[in-house]
């Protein structure tokens, strides 16, 4: 395979290609562009350059940035090398970008690079088949989601991934539903299916999955509806025919600006006749079951006989 970069460096040269990749630069390139050996040495000796990492130049002695370190690292893996994992995720628009992450690159199964500070390389037999059709190369959206998956170490902890990622547009649940059946190894693979399909009904936050399972399901309370539009926002999760809307935020806000909105919102759904009840992380990871209670108190105000279920012997729900 070719190296992604040799177009633009028979359109733009070496100057252009290293403006664009922020100032850095690879001894490949250098090479393809006609450099010697000594010619690459005097800006090194000179002190002008420092090493990135073995073959691969920052041309400049500043520090170098979150994404000269990202440029740097898929240079370093060779021309079949593609960012993958939280790194592909970020440049997708998938994740928001976190500088404390190393860098992670995926190349193929049959090839070896030796091991970096702050990179970290993963093998796959199916690399060529997972990339984007992107220069600079990365995974699918998909295949990032799910690589990110396979570290994960818990359910919740892919499911946020999920969600966060979905929220975002650039991926749907089914995009990864596809990708999952060639990973028939992948980690919590089991129970993705049920979390891609409850994101693809509407919850956009692990707080919101978290809702839907340890609330809802669990005591046996009706299903809302997720992400209802009404006067140009979306309620988390509504009633429908109960007029109570659930709001759920796992964010502490202490922004006056914010903590107005919320109070805007509650106020609105009260001048529509309904009723609101907000709930927060600790409340829903740490009490679910009086959050059922609560619930099913206010739909029991319009269906006084609405059955629920415990989930415990300790469970208020009855």
């Amino acid at each position: 395979m070719d190296w992604w970069w040799k177009p633009q460096l028979a359109n733009d040269g070496l100057q252009g290609l290293i403006h664009d990749q922020g100032r850095i630069v690879s001894r490949s390139q250098l090479f393809a562009a006609g450099w010697t050996e000594s010619k690459i040495r005097q800006p090194m000796r000179s002190r002008r350059w420092q090493t990135v990492h073995p073959g691969v130049y920052a041309t400049h002695t500043g520090p170098i940035g979150y994404d000269e370190h990202l440029l740097a690292a898929l240079l370093y893996a060779g021309p079949e090398a593609a960012w993958s994992h939280y790194t592909a995720a970020e440049q997708l628009g998938l994740l928001k970008p976190d500088s404390n992450r190393p860098v992670y690159v995926t190349i193929p199964e049959r090839r070896r690079v030796r091991p970096r500070p702050n990179v970290v390389i993963h093998r796959d037999q199916r690399w060529a088949d997972r990339l984007a059709p992107v220069v600079p190369p990365r995974r699918t959206p998909a295949d990032a989601v799910l690589d990110i998956v396979g570290l994960s170490r818990s359910v919740d902890q892919a499911a946020a991934v999920i969600a966060e990622a979905c929220q975002s547009g650039r991926v749907r649940p089914v995009d990864i539903a596809i990708a999952l059946a060639d990973r028939p190894r992948l980690r919590h693979r089991r129970l993705l299916r049920a979390i891609l399909t409850d994101v693809a009904a509407g919850s956009h936050s692990l707080l919101e999955l978290l809702y839907l399972r340890d609330v809802e399901r669990r005591h046996g309370l009706p299903t809302g509806v997720r992400q209802r539009a009404v006067e140009g926002e979306f309620t988390d999760v509504f009633y429908a025919g109960f007029e109570l809307v659930v709001e759920l935020d796992g964010r502490f806000h202490l922004v006056p600006n914010r903590r107005w909105r919320d109070l805007d919102r509650d106020n609105r759904a009260t001048l529509r006749a309904e009723a609101t009840l907000r709930y927060g992380w600790i409340d829903i990871t740490g009490r679910p079951c009086e959050a059922a209670l609560q619930v099913l108190r206010v739909l029991r105000r319009t269906q006084p006989d609405l059955k629920a279920k415990p989930c415990g012997p300790s469970c208020p729900v009855r």
